[in-house]
């Protein structure tokens, strides 16, 4: 008869349902949700109203408050125009194992002037006045760019 082996404590998770912190896939899906509905220049009311849910639940499913189960979340991707995976591509439930540059740069992502300045900026239908204002913002960012040592 094989032995058995003696249970092991399993310590409680340092976030979810009770623990008043949001799990960091969670926290993570919600700011896709809300950087794709700011990028279509979508308000939480819009997407609440399309969704059949109120603005309040649609900001808590962006702060990650609220999980969004499966089928809710299909019917957010089909409303934003996006698959699925787009709220999951390059998740990892540990934020410690990204880079301070990762953060930063998902942070300056998530701004909403940066949201707004790729949605203007893919409004202008012209390709060529689009590469001039680029070519533009490049030599402004060039000659007012801070020095490589000073903190962002």
């Amino acid at each position: 008869m094989a032995q058995q082996q003696p249970a092991r404590r399993v310590s409680p998770a340092p976030y979810g349902r009770g623990t008043g912190v949001s799990h960091p896939v969670d926290v993570e899906v919600g700011a896709r949700i809300r950087q794709r509905r700011l990028l279509l220049g979508m308000n939480q009311e819009t997407l609440a109203r399309r969704l059949g849910l109120t603005f309040q639940q649609v900001q808590k499913y962006e702060m990650g408050a609220n999980r969004v189960s499966a089928s809710r979340l299909s019917d957010v991707a089909d409303v934003l125009g996006v698959p699925i995976a787009y709220f999951f591509g390059g998740i990892s439930a540990d934020e410690a194992v990204l880079t301070v540059e990762e953060r930063q740069t998902r942070e300056v992502m998530r701004q909403p002037e940066t949201i707004d300045l790729v949605r203007f900026y893919y409004a202008i239908s012209d390709e060529q006045v689009r590469k001039q204002f680029l070519a533009l913002v490049k030599a402004i960012a060039a000659k007012h760019r801070a020095p490589a040592t000073a903190a962002p």
